[in-house]
């Protein structure tokens, strides 16, 4: 019997295949603007309008995008049911989120876990308080490396050669307190090293502080960040044994389960 063969995937002229374009079209969705008309999301995905509207129809048949009563496209519930598969950030999450609930009852503001990704850290998950203070970060969001607390922790930790793509810059300003040099950076990077948290005081906005601390798996490597978000006053630090004691649950939890495994 003839082996079977895999269907090529369709290519526009340029070579790009339909996968790319769709892919695309996801990525003009931003945690801001979650429901967009198809015109700008062709524009957003440099398509040609009659083009985004047939990849949108097809993504909608299977559930991937959805419209809303007034035509305008989101992101549909089979994707978000495909993406909470991922198993490695399923897992992760799901080991966290004790340890999150219960350093979040004792701070009071906001407690985040990220991942690096790229050139830069992403939220896997948030919790807040009503009155907690300002936070530009959210779950799905991204922040630079260089801008956060989490960010420094990841970076500190992460390959050598994505420490120097960083370093090389650009690193973009947030508020007068943000760290902008190769030198403040590299310096930064050596303090998480020596006292084993990142502490950045009014770097994201001037009224918050930002808080992380390494999450190891069973192997010790760093895998995540743990945060808070606190006002910017002389009481921020004091929440760092309480941010230390839970990522070592995380760990714990996560080498346990590696080793049900």
């Amino acid at each position: 019997m003839a082996a079977a063969t895999l269907a090529p995937v369709a290519r526009v002229r340029t070579g790009e295949s339909v996968l790319s374009r769709a892919v695309r079209i996801f990525d003009a969705f931003t945690p801001d603007e979650r429901e967009l008309a198809v015109s700008e999301i062709a524009r957003r995905s440099d398509l040609h309008v009659a083009t985004a509207s047939r990849l949108i129809a097809e993504l909608v048949s299977h559930g991937l995008l959805e419209r809303g009563p007034d035509r305008q496209v989101r992101v549909g519930v089979r994707m978000w049911e495909l993406a909470a598969r991922a198993s490695t950030t399923r897992s992760l999450r799901d080991a966290a989120m004790p340890y999150l609930e219960d350093l979040h009852a004792v701070v009071g503001h906001h407690v985040q876990l990220g991942v690096l990704d790229g050139d830069d850290v992403i939220f896997l998950e948030r919790l807040s308080a009503r009155d907690a203070v300002v936070n530009f970060s959210r779950i799905a969001g991204r922040l630079p490396l260089h801008i956060s607390s989490s960010g420094l922790v990841l970076l500190a930790h992460g390959p050598a050669e994505l420490r120097e793509r960083v370093l090389a810059g650009p690193l973009d300003r947030y508020t007068r307190n943000t760290i902008t040099t190769p030198e403040r950076l590299r310096a930064a990077l050596s303090e998480v090293h020596r006292q084993g948290f990142a502490l950045l005081p009014g770097h994201v906005h001037e009224d918050a502080t930002g808080i992380a601390v390494p999450v190891r798996d069973g192997l010790q490597q760093v895998v995540a960040a743990l945060s808070v978000i606190v006002p910017n006053d002389e009481r921020a630090a004091t929440q760092v044994p309480a941010l230390l004691a839970a990522a070592r649950g995380v760990s714990r939890s996560l080498s346990a389960g590696a080793g049900r495994c």
